[in-house]
């Protein structure tokens, strides 16, 4: 399995000097299986980057955590949309009151963007993820709600052979002192057990967390703690702060690290990096 980082913050950053090693995009990861199936994880504006590696027409699915304007800002200059030989797919969290394409159209529609989604070239259905297991192509995909303001979704992802979970907005420890020690109190666990690579949220410093809990997102130490709890075997720090610049963020994945120990291998999510597994 091949996982490459497009972008990797949380809001855009400044694209100064200061941000250059880890880029300043915001969330969106590809992911692909054995057997070729690509699947895009989430539609920040890193999303216009991976569009334009497409060449040749095939089917594309997009795995949505949740809407907020920092997951779907890519969606309307990702370029598979404006081609009639490619089939894409949306998949979203689930709502009681509005179904996905409606959701969606609240951005993509004038005046907020000059393109509805009614009008996009490809041929593009939208799902509501299912809760637990599904399939696409020779992937196996599971969905669970996690810890975030608003219906938001964590994604498990696996070939048979090797797994990878994708937790980029997320607040397990939601205004404790730390991930609590027992799986069924941790929100994400279950998707991250075992997984040989996860992608969690590293926005905050323990300091920056005390000001900032409820907000939907984790101290760097929480990010190691959860990864550790499921037994995992790398951790990528992902959804950087845009207020980090690149020195921060080393600071941050050296704190990382020695909270590690030898129990993780912690890596640093920058964007331009592929993972393989």
């Amino acid at each position: 399995m091949r996982v490459c980082l497009w972008g990797t913050r949380g809001s855009i950053a400044s694209a100064g000097p200061d941000t250059v090693r880890y880029g300043g995009n915001t969330a969106c990861a590809e992911v692909e299986g054995r057997d070729g199936t690509i699947v895009v994880l989430d539609a920040g504006t890193g999303v216009r980057r991976v569009g334009n590696t497409y060449k040749e027409p095939r089917r594309l699915d997009i795995l949505l955590t949740h809407l907020h304007m920092d997951h779907i800002q890519g969606l309307g200059f990702f370029a598979p949309f404006f081609r009639r030989d490619f089939e894409v797919h949306v998949w979203g969290p689930p709502s009681t009151t509005q179904d996905l394409r409606t959701r969606l159209t609240r951005y993509l529609s004038p005046p907020l963007f000059p393109v509805r989604l009614r009008d996009v070239a490809a041929r593009l259905e939208l799902h509501d993820a299912p809760m637990g297991r599904f399939e696409i192509g020779g992937l196996q995909v599971t969905a669970q709600t996690v810890i975030h303001p608003g219906q938001t979704l964590g994604y498990r992802i696996s070939d048979g052979e090797s797994t990878m979970t994708y937790l980029p907005d997320h607040e397990p420890a939601l205004g404790a002192e730390g991930i609590p020690d027992r799986a069924d109190w941790t929100s994400g666990h279950d998707l991250a057990a075992g997984a040989d690579l996860v992608l969690h949220d590293a926005q905050y410093t323990t300091d920056e967390y005390e000001e900032r809990v409820g907000w939907g997102h984790s101290r760097v130490t929480d990010a190691v703690d959860l990864a550790k709890l499921a037994r995992a075997q790398r951790l990528v720090t992902f959804h950087h702060d845009p207020a980090h610049n690149d020195e921060t963020l080393d600071e941050m994945l050296g704190v990382a690290r020695a909270r590690a120990g030898d129990a993780l291998e912690v890596m640093p999510g920058r964007e331009g990096e592929t993972f393989r597994i």
